[in-house]
């Protein structure tokens, strides 16, 4: 059955590539002049962006982002007018690390280098602003802001609760809390938020979903070293699919809202070797241990070794921060490959 689904979605992305408008950035040999196709492809996202905002068509919409450094000076929009409600906006990798030969150096890199872009809720940076329906993001690498001025940098951010259908797959969203920090990997109010395929490493919080969450999954995916929570969540108001994770080294596992005890259906993951496994964030401010957990735990590891394939003398190689040889986990899948890490 799970096959049949897989087979069914690779049918339908291919459809959907053989009647999108795309659109190509190089930021190496591109030029913000050209035309965006793919013997001249922009050297920008921003103008890459703002064509797709432009774009009148009604079919799905690709930006293919060539190997290299994206530096943002300010928050990039994912926005489009949809007239057709089943059209898609995707962002992604030219080579995607399921491609034969791909190597992490061909991986489109995001940075951003931007102050405070955002004043929503609170004075923050974000990298992508979600503000359409059916966003999907693949392939990419987030790393953290170095801009000394910025104090909370979200790399994927989705402010309103009117949109749905935000497909984040086979990224990477590294921080490093002394020079690059990373605040909230993916910070997303709203229907339909997916995640698969994806390493979170270092990162203050991985994945921040307070408001409307309904139609939430996670999936194979690793998240390393959450020193405040690998998940923050908010009101309770459907069940969501969380299966075939690896999350450890984190201070909490799961947040949710202080006097809620909502029946989590937790599978098939190995969650170990955490500070806390579930908290609750306070009223009044701050964070504290939950010991009333009404959650459903259907074959979760809370023991294990997991190690990964971080950077040595040898460089950074195709299994980068995936689970190493000897690492426990192997058999949730969980990395940046689906064809198994």
């Amino acid at each position: 059955m799970k096959k049949s689904i897989g087979m069914f979605l690779t049918g339908l992305i291919v459809m959907t590539a053989l009647h999108a408008q795309t659109f190509y950035v190089d930021p190496v040999n591109g030029s913000d002049q050209a035309d965006g196709s793919s013997s001249a492809p922009f050297a920008s996202l921003k103008r890459a962006a703002e064509n797709v905002t432009r774009y009148q068509g009604d079919t799905t919409v690709v930006i293919k982002l060539l190997p290299g450094l994206y530096v943002l000076d300010d928050k990039i929009v994912l926005s489009r007018e949809q007239k057709n409600a089943s059209s898609s906006f995707i962002i992604e990798a030219a080579v995607m690390p399921d491609d034969t030969g791909w190597t992490p150096s061909e991986m489109p890199v995001i940075q951003s280098l931007s102050g405070n872009n955002s004043t929503t809720q609170f004075p923050h940076a974000a990298g992508f602003l979600v503000a359409t329906n059916n966003v999907s993001i693949r392939g990419l690498k987030f790393v953290g802001n170095a801009n000394p001025a910025t104090k909370y940098y979200y790399p994927v951010t989705r402010e309103a609760t009117i949109y749905t259908g935000l497909n984040i797959s086979q990224c990477y969203f590294v921080g490093e809390r002394n020079s690059a920090p990373i605040q909230g990997a993916i910070w997303a109010h709203g229907h339909g938020t997916t995640i698969t395929h994806c390493i979170f490493y270092g990162c203050k919080n991985a994945l921040l979903l307070f408001n409307a969450i309904r139609n939430f999954s996670v999936t194979h995916s690793i998240i390393y070293g959450a020193y405040e929570a690998a998940v923050w969540f908010g009101p309770y108001i459907s069940d969501f699919i969380f299966e075939n994770n690896i999350v450890t080294q984190c201070n909490f596992f799961w947040l949710r809202p202080e006097g809620t005890y909502p029946a989590y259906r937790f599978s098939s993951s190995l969650i170990a070797n955490n500070k806390h496994f579930m908290g609750v964030y306070l009223n009044s401010g701050g964070l504290a241990e939950s010991e009333n957990r009404n959650q459903i735990e259907i074959n979760i590891r809370k023991s294990g070794s997991v190690t990964l394939n971080e950077v040595t003398s040898d460089g950074m190689q195709k299994g980068y921060l995936n689970l190493s040889p000897n690492s426990d986990g192997h058999g949730y899948n969980a990395g940046i490959l689906t064809t198994g890490n």
